[in-house]
Order: C-alpha cells, then structure tokens, then sequence
C-alpha cells in the first residue's frame, strides 16, 4: 500500500493544479486556432502542443522539462538558447525571398525602415512601465512582427522572458488579417486606396546576384550585433539566385525550414510554464507588444502617405502596412484591402517589396539593439 500510495503520488492526477489547467487549456486554444482558424498553422500548432508537454504536472520532478539539466527538452532548447534555430530559419527565408520587386523600386525600402518606428517606439513605452532595458528592447522587437528576430534578441538580452515574447510576436503574426486592415482604413481615403502604381521593371540576373552580397555589407556595416542573422538571410537568398546551387536552396526553404520550425515551436512552447505566463510581465508583454504592432503598421501607412507629397508616382498607401516583416501575410493584407475598393488593382507584388525590406529593417533593429546593450 506504501508503494501504491507513492506510485500515486508521483501521477499528473496527483500533482494537477490551476496554473497547469490553465496553461494546457491555452495550449489547446493555440493548436484549435491553427487547425480550425488556419492561423499560422505551421506555428501555432507545435507552439501550442509544446505549451501542453510543459506544462504537465511533474516533469519538472522527473527531470524531462526544458530546465531540467540533460533532458531532451533541455538539449533541444539549447538551439533557441544560442540562437541557433532563428538563423537558420532566416537561411530558409532567405532561400524563400525574391528581392526582385525591392530592387526594381528601392525607394520602397523606406517603408520597412518606417514601420520599425513601431519598435523603438515600444522600445521607450516599456522602460516607462517599468521594465529594464534590456527586457524593453526585446519586447520592442515584438513591432517587426518577426518570430525568429523577437526570439534571437531575447535569448540574447532577457532569457527569462523567451516565452511570452515569442508567444507574443508570432500570435500577432497570426493575427496580422484581423489587426492590420482596421488601421489602414482609418489612415486612408477612399481616394487613396484605388491608387494604381506603375509595373516594377525587370530586374536582371546579375543585379540578383550581387543584391545579397552588397546588401549584407551596407546592412552589417550599419548595425553589427545583426551581422549572423542578415548573413543567413542574404546566404539564403544567394544560393536561390545564382542559379548553381539549387538543391542547397531547396533544401534550405523546404526541410531544413521546416525541421527547425517544429522544434523552435515545440521547445519555445514547452518553456512557457505557468509560473512565467500568468503573470504581470506576460500580461504587459503582450499588451506592449500590440501597440508595438499597431503603431509599425501605422507608420508606414503613413510615411507612404508622407512620401506622396514629393512624388510624381503617387505610392497606395495601403501597402505600408507591410513595412512589418511577416512574410508574405502583411503583404496579402495590401492586395486583400485594396482589392475591396477596386478589383482590377494589383497590390501584392509592389507590398512585397516594403515586405522585405521589413524582414532587413527588423534584424537591423536588433542588431542596434545588441550592439549597444549586449556588451
């Protein structure tokens, strides 16, 4: 019977309390929103499932939790601990990324460095709430709406808050067709919104090719602390288009991508126990980290609106609102938004081009942020 009684008190039944229901019903909620809502399915279901495995009572006791010293969680987590699984996830981007659009109008560049206006903006209202420094710049980051960037600096500047911040920033990139399309109304006018822009030019080979080269000098240059992550994305985006190394690139935006996406969600999960999540921080955490998002989208809503005023080709400002770096969804949002006031009118291919100027934008701004604080 002693056996019995200590073969029960060692059960998940045994151990369960609130916090851990409450954690596992919030994993549920992340998996049903991918499965039935389609919302970044391919991010929310392994984060979710990865919120259930943490947060079952007594893995901490058997030594199995991402905390545990030698657990597989542990070992797993060490890919997001260093940094690790968010380049190589830039590396498959990269591999993904045509640049083509960008390259053809590279005035549009400004709108991804307007909506990083989002970030730094966050950047100072987190200080003033009370949070240090250090943990303000990696929940500014949340304004980029950019998963693998949010992670990389955070794991760089405050470990400790991994969890929310990661659940934050992809849950509003999840969120992107729901935020976004509300703002970008109240910021334009009918008139706007049917601006029709002129066609890209063709953009050469050869100006494909040297693109990333030339872009990770003038970007690393810049902002240093950046230097791994911009790396990744110009090597990926290199190997696509020089057009001799194929496999490499397929390999790269297919199952290396695809690979480091279930353990970055399943372990980034897994660390967002209760005793982190229900809490003030994480409250504030995504509290900040909508703001943070609606004032990026604003911004380069209305820088575009801005830059009108000088040019002779008229920008629809509705593409500003892809100056975040979610990829290819905020870019969607333009062409479903503008498509509402005139069916005829083509917006994705111009709103990928402030598209991926904000994936830059976004690992520049972390890169600022490591340059002066990771020291």
């Amino acid at each position: 019977m002693q056996e019995l009684l200590q073969f029960l008190q060692t059960t998940g039944f045994y151990n369960f309390n609130l916090p851990n229901t409450i954690m596992i019903i919030a994993g549920m909620v992340f998996i049903y929103l991918g499965i039935v809502k389609e919302f970044e399915p391919l991010l929310l279901i392994p984060i979710g499932f990865g919120i259930v495995v943490g947060n079952m009572p007594g893995l901490a006791d058997q030594g199995l939790s991402v905390d545990s010293p030698g657990s597989v969680l542990n070992f797993l987590y060490f890919g997001v601990n260093k940094g690790i699984y968010p380049s190589l996830i830039f590396l498959g981007i990269g591999a993904m990324t045509d640049f083509s659009t960008l390259i053809a109008n590279p005035k549009l560049i400004l709108l991804g460095a307007a909506a990083q206006f989002g970030i730094f903006a966050t950047f100072i209202g987190a200080i003033l709430v009370g949070f240090n420094v250090l943990q303000a710049a990696s929940i500014g980051i949340i304004g980029g709406a950019d998963g693998p960037t949010s992670i990389y600096l955070s794991s760089k500047l405050a470990p400790d808050l991994i969890g929310p911040i990661a659940l934050a920033a992809y849950s509003y990139m999840a969120l992107v067709p729901v935020i976004q399309p509300p703002i970008m109304r109240l910021l334009t006018s009918p008139k706007e919104r049917v601006i029709r822009m002129k066609s890209p030019r063709i953009v050469s080979k050869r100006e494909k090719i040297f693109f990333p080269l030339i872009g990770f000098l003038v970007t690393s240059l810049i902002a240093p602390g950046s230097a791994i992550l911009l790396a990744m994305l110009f090597l990926g985006n290199l190997l696509k288009e020089s057009g001799v190394t194929e496999r490499l690139a397929n390999t790269a935006k297919t199952s290396l991508i695809d690979i480091v996406t279930i353990l970055i969600g399943l372990t980034v999960g897994a660390k967002t126990t209760a005793n982190v999540f229900i809490s003030w921080d994480a409250i504030m955490i995504f509290v900040m980290g909508v703001f943070s998002f609606c004032i990026a989208t604003a911004a380069g809503v209305l820088f575009a609106k801005l830059m009108n005023l000088f040019l002779k080709d008229k920008i629809n400002p509705l593409i500003g609102n892809a100056g975040v770096s979610a990829v290819p969804v905020s870019a969607r949002v333009s062409q479903t938004v503008g498509q509402q006031y005139d069916r005829s009118n083509y917006l994705l291919m111009h709103a990928m081009a402030p598209n991926v100027a904000g994936v830059i934008g976004s690992a520049v701004a972390a890169g600022v942020f490591l340059s002066i604080l990771g020291g």
